[in-house]
């Protein structure tokens, strides 16, 4: 089995030097960048599993360099923030992040937070057959999505989220048991990622966010992929 490769860019040496040693002691291969450009050119090289990304960053900040990776990439990408204000963690979700973890922190909740990242890729190639619910339909051996003819473009979480519903057509799922199945059990995040998932999967469905025919929300429960519906 080949190595599981994790590139770190964060331009906090102290924090480099960390985080490199807790995810070296679990037997990831790990290389670094300080900076958004070169983190770019180095992701292209060294095609690593995850990504630890701080937003803060010289040049480029990480925002931008995570829309500008997710034009041609979709690797794991936790993000890491020392801003308070959720603004950036809900922009980060939304250009295509899939966690994110605020400083200071500890490095066991984030090899925790990676390992969980990880084992959900992998325990993702289940060998099921391809759903169809209404107009979609969702392989999972793909993992692609076509809304009727037109084949649609999602992140890992977002096609996550989508074959998580998908599996239980007309049946609501709490946050709670949706990020259990997509995050897996351990997850120590922010329940609300959830919801700006779901919104970024209404938007590339076309599915209008006031009156969603596809994904609906039952108010203080959670979301269900309605199973009767076009």
């Amino acid at each position: 089995m080949s190595q599981t490769k994790i590139l770190i860019v964060d331009d906090e040496p102290n924090i480099v030097q960390t985080v490199r040693a807790y995810l070296e002691r679990e037997s990831y291969a790990v290389q670094s960048a300080s900076d958004g450009l070169s983190a770019l050119k180095v992701a292209y090289t060294f095609q690593p599993d995850l990504i630890v990304l701080d937003i803060m960053l010289p040049g480029i900040d990480g925002l931008e360099m995570l829309r500008q990776l997710r034009q041609t990439s979709d690797v794991y990408v936790l993000l890491l923030t020392a801003k308070a204000d959720e603004t950036d963690k809900i922009v980060g979700l939304t250009v295509g992040a899939d966690d994110y973890l605020t400083k200071p922190f500890s490095p066991r909740e984030l090899v925790a937070r990676i390992k969980a990242i990880l084992r959900r890729g992998r325990d993702n190639d289940t060998g099921e057959r391809t759903l169809i619910v209404g107009s979609l339909r969702i392989d999972p051996e793909t993992r692609q999505v076509w809304n009727d003819s037109r084949l649609i473009d999602l992140t890992t979480i977002e096609f996550d989220i989508l074959h998580a519903l998908a599996r239980h057509p007309g049946r609501v799922l709490s946050r709670e048991q949706i990020i259990e199945q997509v995050w897996g059990y351990d997850y120590y995040g922010d329940e609300r990622v959830v919801d700006v998932h779901i919104g970024r999967l209404r938007k590339k469905l076309n599915d209008e966010a006031g009156d969603p025919e596809m994904i609906g929300t039952v108010r203080g429960v959670g979301y269900r992929l309605e199973a009767g519906r076009p």
